[in-house]
């Protein structure tokens, strides 16, 4: 491949990759989206999240096992994010659970 294809390459994703952050700057304020397309992206960073999350407490040794430590953590981290606003406290149960189902059963 000659340099002036790889340069082109080059460009060609620099202008992919930043096209469409740069679609929702650039205009500013002239441009509104829609109301509940708004509505809507305020669960991006939540779904991007699940989506890194979710398949780490679901696969476990290549296979999906929805019955496992990981996910039972998962849960209780969870539960107790929602019943308490304290920030060590998720982390302490999520810790507890998975140190107890690894070590006292074995999973």
């Amino acid at each position: 491949m000659d340099s002036a294809w790889l340069w082109l390459t080059f460009v060609l994703i620099g202008l992919a990759s930043t096209g469409p952050r740069a679609s929702f700057i650039l205009p500013g304020q002239r441009v509104r989206l829609p109301g509940r397309l708004q509505r809507a992206l305020r669960y991006a960073p939540a779904a991007a999240l699940a989506a890194l999350v979710m398949p780490e407490l679901l696969v476990e040794g290549g296979t999906v096992q929805p019955f496992n430590a990981r996910l039972a953590a998962g849960l209780a981290v969870v539960a107790v994010t929602l019943r308490w606003r304290n920030p060590w406290l998720p982390f302490i149960a999520g810790m507890g659970v998975l140190l107890l189902l690894r070590k006292g059963f074995g999973l």
